[in-house]
């Protein structure tokens, strides 16, 4: 497959987000009757029989016989065909022809949810490759199919493969793919910070529309970045990138919370956080996280807002988020008792004081724990008597690199 190819959705992952919307409770997803209607007309338009009973069984749905007996005999007569081509490759034709009617074969249990064929097929197909942009691709789609079937195993030793791959020569546009795939892994289980950095290297240069498209892209992106990155490189990154701006008006709430975060203006952060939140309970990746990302991000504002105070009333800080005392009250308590925030609250007199680290206090003893090392070492150099000329000066040397950067730091 060239570079320049569009690659097929293959696994398709609206099915994976369809299907666990399926799952959700009727009052956090009120669509699920477009989304079984659509739901269905892919699985028949594809004679999708194994992930259609996948689909019965977690449901609980009543398996349609009808349906499944015509999907199934789609499947053994497709099948026929793709076995017959084999065979007619390996007899008659080349390398590249048998590659191409293996990979036919791995494609077709993966597009109709047999993932069980699937994986051994594309085993078959990945050894009988031999271009590496095209081995790439097999690992591209196994990538996809773990993070379809949830199976992070098979995505993650992909992805340890693809990268290895890529590492020792690969073309720019499978490297930069690897990155909004290994951002996808990393943002599903959790690493949000080293997704937010995978995404934002590839947020002018996105190709990999076959894992989502472009809008979904960057609100994945402003999401990790908004709960990795601080205000400066936020507004840096994110708020001024012309990528994001071209887009981000399309992204119901993800506007409001973004401008609202940065500019201090906490009362519609929230609201636009409120919002932002329901909808990642109906993600697929992220739906797991929703409570974290959304403890994470009332932090960030929290802390944002004590920065500017070494001490401030509850009532100040309720009415700039528009909450109750009481609630504000909650919150800090229990954030500060974490660890989260560095602050007390004096519940006396309604005020939370703000216990701001000394930088200058903190480099002043950086600088005298570096200091007493240095003498350490001088007074080791001075006992080294029987050490040469040669050593004594490499060694006064290195340690007057250290007083150096000692007075740089103060």
């Amino acid at each position: 497959m060239e570079p320049d190819q569009p690659v097929e959705k293959l696994p398709n992952l609206d099915y994976a987000q369809w299907k666990y919307q399926l799952l959700l409770p009727d009052e956090i997803c009120p669509e699920k009757a477009e989304i079984k209607k659509k739901l269905m007309e892919a699985i028949s338009e594809h004679n999708m029989a194994p992930f259609y009973l996948n689909l019965c069984e977690e449901l609980k749905w009543t398996v349609d016989q009808t349906l499944l007996k015509k999907m199934n005999e789609e499947n053994e007569k497709k099948l026929e065909k793709l076995e017959a081509s084999i065979k007619d490759a390996l007899e008659n034709l080349g390398e590249s022809e048998v590659k191409d009617a293996m990979l036919a074969k791995a494609d077709h249990f993966n597009r109709i949810g047999d993932k069980a064929k699937a994986i051994p097929q594309y085993q078959l197909t990945f050894e009988q490759t031999v271009g590496s942009g095209q081995k790439l691709d097999v690992i591209f789609t196994n990538i996809r199919m773990g993070l379809f079937w949830r199976d992070n195993d098979l995505t993650k030793k992909n992805i340890d493969k693809a990268r290895s791959m890529v590492d020792a020569g690969s073309d720019w546009d499978r490297r930069n793919r690897l990155k909004v795939y290994e951002g996808v892994y990393n943002m599903s289980i959790r690493n949000f910070h080293k997704a937010a950095h995978l995404f934002l290297e590839t947020l002018s240069t996105f190709s990999a529309v076959e894992l989502m498209d472009y809008k979904t892209f960057i609100y994945y992106t402003i999401l990790m970045s908004a709960v990795s990155l601080d205000r400066p490189h936020l507004k840096k990154k994110i708020i001024d990138s012309p990528e994001v701006l071209a887009v981000v008006d399309s992204l119901p709430f993800v506007g409001e919370f973004m401008q609202s975060l940065y500019q201090l203006n906490y009362a519609p952060f929230i609201q636009a956080l409120a919002q932002i939140t329901d909808l990642i309970k109906k993600d697929y990746f992220l739906a797991a996280h929703a409570g974290f990302f959304c403890k994470e991000m009332r932090i960030i504002a929290y802390s944002q807002l004590l920065e500017s105070y070494r001490s401030v009333t509850l009532e100040k800080i309720a009415q700039s988020f528009g909450v109750s005392v009481e609630f504000i009250d909650s919150e800090l308590s229990r954030f500060i008792a974490s660890g989260r925030l560095n602050a007390k609250i004096d519940k006396v007199g309604g005020v939370v004081d703000t216990n701001r680290s000394d930088s200058k206090s903190i480099q002043f003893h950086s600088t005298v724990k570096s200091g007493d090392l240095l003498l350490n070492r001088i007074q080791k150099l001075s006992r080294a008597s029987a050490r040469s000329k040669r050593t004594h000066q490499r060694f006064l040397q290195q340690s007057l690199r250290v007083v150096f950067k000692l007075f740089r730091k103060t």
